[in-house]
Formats: structure tokens, sequence, C-alpha cells
């Protein structure tokens, strides 16, 4: 029995030392990545990502911070959410109004991911056209400068009707 209590003892002072070491190591700086940095993308250039490296957007039927994007649009795509870096001239915070969450924007225009960019800089939503929910939707890469990005989507697919 005593075997047991020293055991279980260990355990838990193991373990609270383990907590104890997460503590300070996340004190030491070890800060989240942002939510949002400019990267270079090719066939695009300089271009805001989110926080895992993936391609945002924004559609020019948006402009103004005017959500359209709301209910079956959200399936492919998704909202760019976090905290406004102010390092970045332009970017903010807007609440949707059909969910209200919190949603980054950029010179005014709301900020999405697009569903199928599998992975970091890709950009088949570029340029994209689709519709829902009765508008019509052109898609671009939000470009450091702001201007749309005017390249053609690259040929892995996306941009159309169809996805």
């Amino acid at each position: 029995m005593m075997y047991v209590k020293l055991l279980l003892g260990a355990t838990v002072m193991m373990g609270a030392l383990a907590a104890c070491g997460g503590g300070a190591q996340q004190a030491t700086g070890n800060a989240p990545a942002a939510a949002v940095s400019v990267q270079n993308v090719d066939g695009v250039g300089q271009t805001l990502v989110d926080a895992s490296g993936k391609t945002l957007y924004f559609a020019d039927q948006e402009a103004g911070g005017m959500i359209r994007c709301t209910g079956s649009c959200l399936s492919f795509w998704i909202p760019a959410t976090g905290a406004a870096d102010p390092s970045i001239n332009g970017l903010a915070v807007a609440k949707r109004s059909d969910t209200g969450a919190q949603q980054l924007t950029f010179q005014g225009k709301p900020l999405y991911t697009f569903k199928l960019d599998n992975g970091p800089r890709q950009h088949n939503g570029n340029n994209a056209q689709d519709a829902f929910n009765g508008t019509s939707f052109t898609w671009h890469a939000a470009t450091a400068s702001g201007a749309a990005a005017t390249k053609a989507p690259s040929s892995s697919g996306g941009g159309g009707y169809g996805y």
C-alpha cells in the first residue's frame, strides 16, 4: 500500500512540474504566429496570407465592407479571423451580420481563404467567378498594395462555377 501511495505521489509531482515547465516556456516569448502576414506568392506577388500561409482573397462585390458571401458561399470561401495586425496598413476587423463573428478586412474588403487551396501560397481562387444566393462574385488574391491580383488562376484547379 505504501508503494502505491509513493507511486501516486511521484506521478502527481511530475505532472505539476510538467505544467510549470510549460508555463515557463510560454513566458519566454513563444508567441502564436501572426494572423496575417505578407508573403511572395508565385504568379501573384506580395500577397496577404493567413497564419498557415494560405492566400487571402476578397470579392469585388463586397467593397466597403458589405458582406454578401453568406450561406452556401461559406462552404467554399472561409472567413479569415484573428486580430488585426496594426503593422499592416488597412487591416481591420468587422462584425459579420449573419453570424456575429469577427472577420478580418483589408482596405474595407472582407477577407477569406479558399477551400480548394490545399496548402501555403496556392492561389486557385484568384480571379475565380462564382454565384451564391443570387449574387455573382469575382474573387482576387489580396495583394499588399490593395490592388486586385490580375494573374490568371493556377492550372491546379479552381476558378469558375464548377469547383
